[in-house]
């Protein structure tokens, strides 16, 4: 499959163009080859953009709603080709990535109904015959940056609000996962979105990131992905007085208290954190257990891992697929090793898993890990699970939050005192009670604490902050100079 960039409404490929490989994490198979945008043509793509902006700025809201709907309707019609393109590129199971791609289609919808709104507010003014109100209004030009781990649902939660709100885009996805990019603007090119609305480079963070955060005309960005690059993304957006929404890493914490349903609970954590391979930045990575139960739910867990299967997501059977690829395989593993030197007991997996070809690892458990320990502390991103005693609810919140991340938390319990002490104290973005760490849905805001965000949301109607700015408007109909706060 030949890949190409999508400026103006046009599929570019350069004369010099380096193209780098991308192959399927279950086999090692190549798939496609990624081109590799230049600096020109990044500038290119951002002046396309910022010359439709003015345009599209005055398309009425709910005609740009129009084109998100003919966006999710074509998103529907493919959904099952496009799930089995997602899980060839980036390995999660198919029944995840079927899952994925009904979140684009739901946010396509969502934000469609947004044209019809984006409220402002009407206030009473101090002064007789004086209006007063409050309007949102675009930005300018979004730079997107999304991961290779959703790398569908993510670029969805960031494009659509965007331009609903009468933005335009340039998004470098993943060069790990180009193919569902490719494939979106395929279908952004289908329903005649106008030219340069939304452009797609694909590249590198530290050439076209780079650009796209130190560029004079991109007003916004809006990035996913590890805490260290998007401190360096905040660095560089706040020299530059630019908005910047950070969605980064997490440490999250699955509570099961000695009152819990434990067939539920160990449920929502085999779940939360071997679905996608531990690849999520939600994933269950910490069970805090009451220690009165802790041996009970892990030997329950043991058993229900030894049934998980894993294998080239695209068959029904696999509950596993792999990681995303060799550099994670050992970052995993050395994580392991680490876990065992700091004194955790490790009860099952710990090994890269025995396939011919393909990057796998197997579903891992520790017990006895300490809270500050870094096998605890710090973010893996793969299919291990590190259990944590603690003797009560308030020790169990202290060990929830003293992790440098705030993502997503979840407490197992049938006592409705410690739901609802639990979902004041835990401090994180997202709080489920008896349920994983993961499912988070389009219409609420998605983001966290600490070091997992900067304040910003992605989804939810919290999402336009981002992409919008609050104008206040004072309509004086009374014929004479009124100065306020003097003539009150």
């Amino acid at each position: 499959m030949d890949i190409k960039h999508y400026v103006n409404g046009q599929w570019i490929k350069e004369e010099s163009m380096h193209c780098i490989p991308v192959s399927n994490p279950a086999n090692g198979e190549v798939i496609t080859n990624v081109p590799m945008a230049s600096k020109e043509l990044v500038h290119e793509a951002i002046q396309h953009a910022k010359h439709a902006q003015k345009e599209w700025a005055k398309v009425p809201a709910p005609k740009r709603a129009d084109y998100l709907y003919a966006i999710g309707e074509r998103l529907r019609d493919e959904k099952e080709r496009l799930a089995r393109i997602l899980t060839m590129e980036m390995g999660k199971v198919i029944e995840e990535a079927r899952g994925e791609v009904q979140e684009a289609i739901d946010m396509a919808f969502y934000m469609a109904g947004e044209g019809r709104r984006l409220f402002g507010q009407t206030t009473p003014s101090e002064l007789p015959n004086k209006f007063a109100m409050s309007v949102r209004a675009p930005i300018g030009v979004v730079g997107l940056i999304t991961p290779w781990n959703f790398p569908i649902a993510i670029a969805t939660w960031k494009s659509f609000p965007a331009i609903v709100a009468g933005n335009t885009v340039v998004w470098k996805p993943s060069t790990e996962t180009p193919l569902m990019a490719y494939e979106l603007a395929k279908i952004i090119e289908e329903v005649e979105l106008p030219d340069g609305v939304i452009n797609i480079v694909f590249g590198g963070g530290s050439d076209v990131g780079s650009l796209l955060v130190e560029h004079p005309d991109v007003h916004v960005i809006s990035f996913t992905g590890s805490t260290e690059t998007g401190r360096k993304i905040a660095e560089l957006g706040g020299k530059h007085l630019k908005k910047v929404s950070l969605e980064m890493g997490g440490k999250n914490a699955i509570i099961v208290m000695e009152d819990a349903d434990l067939d539920l609970a160990v449920e929502g954590i085999i779940w939360s954190g071997f679905g996608t391979s531990g690849q999520r930045c939600t994933a269950c990575s910490r069970v805090i257990v009451h220690e009165a139960i802790k041996e009970e739910l892990a030997d329950r867990l043991i058993t229900a891992m030894e049934s998980l299967k894993l294998g080239n997501g695209l068959d029904e059977g696999v509950q596993i697929g792999p990681v995303i690829h060799k550099s994670a395989l050992h970052k995993i593993h050395s994580y392991i090793q680490l876990g065992l030197q700091e004194g955790a007991t490790l009860l099952k997996g710990g090994r890269i898993a025995d396939f011919e070809s393909g990057h796998f690892y197997e579903p891992t458990l520790f017990t006895d890990v300490k809270p500050q320990s870094r096998l605890a502390q710090e973010e893996i991103f793969g299919p291990v699970i590190s259990m944590i005693a603690v003797q009560n609810l308030e020790e169990a919140i202290e060990v929830n939050n003293s992790v440098k991340y705030g993502l997503s938390s979840s407490i197992f319990t049938q006592d409705v005192t410690k739901v609802f002490q639990a979902q004041r104290d835990l401090d994180t973005g997202i709080v489920y009670v008896n349920a994983g760490t993961t499912g988070a849905e389009i219409h609420l805001p998605f983001g966290g604490t600490k070091g997992t965000g900067n304040g910003h949301r992605d989804s939810g109607i919290q999402s336009l902050d981002v992409y919008t700015e609050w104008k206040s408007i004072y309509v004086d109909y009374s014929g004479t100079l009124q100065r306020a706060q003097i003539d009150n």
